[in-house]
């Protein structure tokens, strides 16, 4: 049962166990049998990070990563495994280049709406129930998607999947943050996002060994449930068990906790955390008192009609929008919103038509841009043959998001030291550089030189992004200007995945080099952002 055991199920004040490692009960005992290791702190109230510190950093932090992480990389699977069925599946939905364009571009559209309602709520409701709900909503339609009989219904559930995925990766992240301490935040927020790779390789791992194997194939019905389907419902599985560990095990964030005034929870959640990080030890937990942050002044006010009503709740969901955006923040604001839009256009736009590039250069035998490449008409899929299923474009796939280890090795060594400001201004402007000459080579194993140098570079902008994004905002619009900016990308993404559809028959050239001019305007912006190098959470 211990296994199973969560910050909010248990007392510290339980009575002592049967002789096994000592429990968080057995720990408190000894606390108040007056054995603590710090005295005299009974009656002082400790702020936020000073009890942070007091937990310590260890086991708690490692399992908390790997659950953060799991979660970051199902996040990441469900979005990627679209660009791996392309190549097979535009056959079956029949497909041609701008639909798949707008496949791609669906996800997104989710998230966008997804990242703002969500963020909103996890700063009203708390982080860990509404992780619950989106990861829910994730695996829930990602799986049920393999079902789909047609395009239209396969690009309606792919949004809702989306919207899913767009309340847990802002959310994520808050949470996470919030339990860090100042001077490892950074690094740990670093390889909390390298996980995102982990997920990329996963599903690239998946739908090599999967979708090629044409004998798994079988006839559901009137559905012939064929490989890409199988791959479709694999990478579900992550979300559903990503839910069910925060359903089971998690506890809410203590920062979210004080601010909302909620001491007794919080000290649980600082007491689970120091039993995780010192139960080989024979320390004991000193804090009783925490220091609880001014209630902000709020008014109850009753309405005559519903119309009244829903106008509060639509201002009030576009209250943190207005806070993002006012005078002490705008500045701040406006740059992340550039930022963030540049780069999820280059990242995005490029990233998702890497697997049908590379059967582009597979079939003409030259770049993807190359005349040989018969393209089929926007309005169907003649010219094009999925099967037999070429293997090289799935392992093409697999040694691309492999090439993002050494970004993310470079980031976790490095974002508490340069500080995420440099290390993001220089990958975006070194990605746009390495974009810009993918258009120009000319064989397949220089494409795809170029194509692993630009992956893991560009890595190292998005895993600083994400440090300079938490730290520039307060807890209470933490996860709102994550969600906000989550949808700003989003957008972002939505534009490049259709101009790539629209623009890659005509002249592939054309947004390659768009995606390259995006990545320089965001690496510019980036120097307009405050250094923030291992500030304290506010």
């Amino acid at each position: 049962m211990r296994g199973r055991m969560s910050a909010r199920d248990w007392d510290p004040l339980l009575e002592a166990g049967d002789g096994e490692d000592p429990g968080p009960g057995e720990i408190f005992e000894q606390q108040e049998s007056g054995t603590s290791a710090v005295q005299g702190n009974d009656h002082v109230a400790l702020t936020f990070d000073e009890a942070l510190k007091e937990t310590g950093f260890g086991m708690f932090h490692m399992l908390l990563l790997i659950v953060c992480g799991w979660a970051n990389a199902s996040d990441a699977i469900e979005i990627l495994c679209v660009s791996f069925l392309l190549p097979t599946a535009q056959c079956d939905l029949h497909l041609g280049t701008a639909d798949m364009g707008w496949l791609t571009a669906s996800i997104f559209l989710g998230m966008m709406i997804g990242g703002y309602v969500w963020g909103a709520l996890a700063d009203l409701k708390g982080r860990q129930r509404i992780l619950v709900l989106s990861l829910s909503v994730n695996g829930v339609c990602g799986a049920a998607s393999s079902l789909a009989p047609n395009y239209w219904t396969f690009l309606m559930l792919r949004f809702f999947s989306g919207v899913g995925v767009g309340g847990s990766l802002p959310v994520i992240f808050s949470y996470f943050s919030e339990f860090q301490p100042q001077h490892r935040r950074g690094c740990m927020v670093s390889a909390l996002a390298t996980f995102w790779m982990a997920g990329n390789i996963l599903a690239a791992g998946f739908a090599w060994l999967v979708i090629p194997s044409t004998s798994l194939s079988f006839q559901l019905g009137s559905l012939h449930f064929r490989t890409w389907r199988i791959f479709v419902v694999l990478c579900s599985l992550p979300s559903l068990t990503s839910a069910l560990v925060y359903a089971v095990w998690m506890p809410e964030s203590p920062k979210y906790l004080m601010e909302t005034r909620q001491e007794g929870e919080a000290l649980r959640v600082f007491q689970w955390m120091f039993w995780w990080n010192h139960r080989r030890t024979a320390r004991s937990f000193s804090v009783h008192r925490l220091l609880i942050p001014a209630v902000r002044k709020s008014s109850t006010k009753f309405y005559s009609s519903r119309a009244g009503w829903l106008t509060h709740q639509i201002l009030k969901g576009m209250d943190p929008l207005h806070k993002l955006f006012s005078h002490t923040l705008r500045s701040t604001s406006t740059v992340l919103a550039v930022i963030f839009f540049s780069i999820s256009f280059g990242f995005y736009g490029l990233w998702m038509w890497f697997p049908e590039l590379l059967k582009r250069i597979e079939v003409s035998g030259g770049s993807a841009c190359s005349s040989n490449w018969s393209s089929p008409s926007s309005k169907g899929v003649e010219n094009v043959t999925c099967y037999p299923v070429r293997t090289a474009v799935y392992m093409e796939g697999f040694i691309l998001a492999a090439a993002n280890l050494p970004g993310n090795i470079f980031s976790i060594l490095m974002m508490d030291l340069l500080g995420g400001k440099l290390l993001l201004c220089a990958s975006l402007f070194l990605s746009g550089l390495s974009v810009f000459f993918i258009w120009e080579v000319k064989t397949k194993s220089q494409s795809l030189i170029m194509s692993c140098l630009f992956s893991a570079i560009s890595v190292i902008a998005w895993n600083s992004l994400d440090v300079i994004g938490l730290e520039l905002y307060p807890t209470h619009l933490r996860s709102s200007a994550l969600g906000v900016f989550t949808g700003t990308s989003r957008i972002a993404s939505i534009l490049g995945n259709v101009a790539f559809g629209q623009l890659v028959d005509v002249n592939c050239t054309v947004p390659i080099l768009l995606v390259a001019i995006m990545f320089f305007i965001g690496s510019v912006a980036g120097l307009k952002l405050p250094n923030i190098k291992n500030k304290e959470l506010s």
